[in-house]
């Protein structure tokens, strides 16, 4: 009778084990997807602090008014 109850225990040890690797599998997905979005944030600040160490931020609106003529200023046109 001993043995049963033995095998019963270690098949009982099993399933909570394999419980508890299913958790830790969860666990671990929701980590690594925690993980990717950080390192995706990382990489966007870095890329903003090159650009700015590069000076390579426009003005967009100087930018924008040397490419698009605004009306009824500096113009001598014809309306």
């Amino acid at each position: 009778m001993s043995n049963i109850i033995r095998i019963a225990e270690i098949l009982e040890q099993k399933v909570r084990k394999e419980q508890e690797l299913e958790y830790y599998e969860k666990e671990l997905l929701e980590l690594e997807r925690k993980m990717f979005w950080l390192k995706k944030e990382i990489e966007l600040t870095n890329t903003i602090i090159r650009a700015i160490e590069n000076e390579e931020i426009l003005d967009l609106v100087k930018s924008a008014e040397s490419k698009i003529p605004i009306l009824g200023k500096d113009d001598d046109a014809d309306v």
